[in-house]
């Protein structure tokens, strides 16, 4: 095991702490105001439809001999998922900026 060996583990270590510490910590705090639970809630839901929306709409043409129906159709949910977070972004910045224009 060379020092690049511990060097790469050491990083997968640090990686996998930081993850579980983001995911842990907010959820041990929200348990002072249950409030930010309920809105942390919506916001899964509002992810999770959208990501059905996309899994609904996804075609399976391009699956192949190494490419099977579900990786194709999942691939294909991810982007049409993506593509729509996109437009919804962007809808969000035009509306919040005109808007501040109008005040």
């Amino acid at each position: 095991m060379d020092i690049i060996d511990v060097g790469i583990y050491t990083g997968y270590l640090l990686i996998a702490l930081c993850a579980l510490s983001a995911v842990v910590i907010p959820i041990i705090q929200s348990f002072g105001d249950p409030q930010t639970l309920i809105k942390s809630g919506i916001g899964l839901g509002a992810i999770l439809i959208v990501f059905l929306i996309g899994y609904a709409l996804a075609d399976t043409s391009a699956a192949t001999k190494e490419v099977t129906e579900g990786t194709a159709k999942l691939s294909g949910a991810g982007l049409i998922a993506m593509y729509m977070f996109f437009f919804i972004a962007l809808i969000g910045i035009v509306y919040t900026e005109i808007s501040k224009l109008i005040k």
